[in-house]
């Protein structure tokens, strides 16, 4: 991997970390539950998925989750594996849809359900209670805007900056 992949792949990681740091804090006034974010750190993610690969894209999701963990929460703490559970399957889900003709709307929106599904599953093994898989619909009905507007803004900055991104 060359250099300059490598210090954009950490800006990427760096400019997810702050925007997971800035939904936490806009999510607690906006939310009625708590732990649902708005998934901008995605916004990252979708980016290298779309102008880089898989691979590096995985990497930034998954170096993202365990620092936002470390930073936080713990590592391996119930926050962080209820954040990692979701960060994988929604990972699993855009990185499986890439190669298709669904649009980075789609692959958004499906990525941020299941997101969203893997958080309440985690909840529900922790927990041990399945009580909890009624608060799905709701969640899922907030992953739809969610990631409309994260696949709109990771879209914007894929058309203005795709030239540059493409040059490393």
């Amino acid at each position: 991997m060359s250099t300059r992949k490598l210090v954009f792949l950490a800006l990427m990681i760096a400019i997810s970390i702050v925007l997971s740091i800035v939904e936490s804090v806009l999510s607690a006034s906006i939310f009625a539950y708590p732990g649902i974010k708005l998934g901008l750190a995605n916004i990252a993610t979708l980016v290298v998925l779309y102008t880089m690969g898989r691979k590096e894209a995985a990497f930034v999701a998954i170096l993202r989750i365990f620092l936002v963990g470390l930073i936080y929460s713990g590592l391996f703490s119930t926050s962080f594996l209820i954040s990692f559970g979701g960060g994988l399957l929604a990972l699993g889900m855009m990185i499986s849809l890439k190669g298709t003709k669904l649009s980075i709307y789609t692959v958004s929106v499906l990525g941020s359900l299941m997101h969203m599904v893997g958080q309440i599953v985690i909840v529900i093994f922790v927990v041990q209670t399945t009580s909890l898989v009624y608060m799905l619909p709701y969640m899922m009905i907030l992953s739809v805007p969610t990631g409309l507007i994260t696949a709109y803004l990771a879209k914007w900055i894929i058309r203005n900056f795709s030239q540059r991104i493409m040059n490393y």
